[in-house]
């Protein structure tokens, strides 16, 4: 479905001027953005994706990964085709890296739900958010705006499962409506942004220091691959940024296993989780969880040290927070409970 974009600007000529991401593209008509789902008709920028959901399911919220934001809970989790990234070990490339761009005619690529509906079926659902997530939201971000100020009426919460790549408009103008959000935190390293992903390293650092200024709960994932991203110095740098950040800050260390351009890549060994683990430990933050493996994913009191919440997979088999405190030393938890 075609919808005229928000958060750009017209240039001279028919030029427009995309402000939704870091990627800034300037876009002559006819043409597209770098994410090839935005398209410039005639001087007019278009999304090419509004309220076609490539994918729509109900997931338990520690799956975005969230943790600490209403544990226990389910989320209706959406999305489009298209990514302002160009990652070869990306997990849901068959979607993230499909592009209208690249389509005759532009044919539909999933099926219409329009922001109404996602509200709806969430609501019948007993779902507690919607989930913008699988690619970037960024990218579809007209369709998730929609939705999410809808859903806000109801009640309903609103994530962000994100790359971080996006403008401090686009932030400032979700932040009304959005709730919470999980950034990856690929690497610290610009050379690993610009080879992998064909975007750079400073974007994202800042969207993850204002996500915190607006008060937006948020949690952070690192995918560590092996040989790309997981020396101990540059672990010892992630977990540093995040603790000057927010020590409150969950970090998601998660495992990678070999997909789409890696698939020559070995997994990442266990013991490479269990050493980042301890660097954002001594970095000082208080809560680090292993992903991807079947260990470390229980929540522990940082102040008494004991289980606040016992997790198996996905799903949460015992919690000690009583309204938003330890059961057993009643210091705040942080996060949204």
């Amino acid at each position: 479905m075609i919808r005229e974009a928000m958060l750009y600007e017209k240039g001279e000529g028919e030029r427009v001027h995309c402000y939704l991401c870091a990627h800034n593209c300037k876009i002559a008509s006819d043409q597209f953005g770098f994410c090839g789902v935005r398209q410039n008709t005639q001087g007019i920028l278009n999304t090419l994706v509004y309220a076609e959901a490539i994918a729509a399911n109900i997931d338990p919220i520690e799956k975005k990964p969230l943790y600490h934001f209403l544990p226990g809970s389910v989320s209706f989790s959406i999305a489009t085709i298209g990514c302002n990234f160009r990652c070869g070990f990306c997990q849901n490339w068959q979607i993230s890296q499909a592009s209208k761009r690249s389509q005759k005619d532009k044919p539909r690529q999933g099926h219409e739900l329009m922001p109404g509906r996602v509200v709806q079926e969430a609501k019948t659902r007993r779902c507690e958010s919607i989930s913008y997530t699988y690619t970037e939201p960024t990218i579809f971000f007209e369709y998730a705006y929609d939705t999410a100020k809808l859903a806000k009426e109801t009640g309903l919460k609103n994530i962000f499962v994100t790359n971080g790549y996006m403008s401090k408009e686009t932030l400032e103008t979700i932040n009304p409506y959005l709730d919470a959000a999980n950034m990856d935190l690929k690497s610290f390293r610009e050379g690993f942004y610009a080879k992998n992903c064909q975007s750079h390293l400073q974007p994202v650092l800042d969207s993850i220091k204002l996500t915190k200024e607006l008060g937006i709960w948020i949690e952070v994932t690192t995918l560590i691959i092996p040989g790309q991203n997981d020396s101990s110095s540059e672990l010892s740098d992630i977990a540093g940024f995040i603790a000057g950040v927010g020590k409150d800050i969950p970090w998601h260390i998660s495992r990678f296993r070999p997909d789409y351009e890696f698939l020559n890549q070995k997994p990442t060994p266990l013991e490479t989780l269990k050493r980042a683990k301890d660097l954002g430990k001594k970095a000082g933050l208080r809560y680090v969880y292993l992903g991807n493996v079947l260990e470390d994913s229980d929540t522990y009191c940082y102040n008494c040290q004991k289980l606040l919440i016992r997790r198996s997979c996905f799903d949460l088999i015992e919690s000690n927070i009583v309204e938003g405190k330890c059961h057993f030393c009643g210091k705040v938890v942080d996060g949204v409970y």
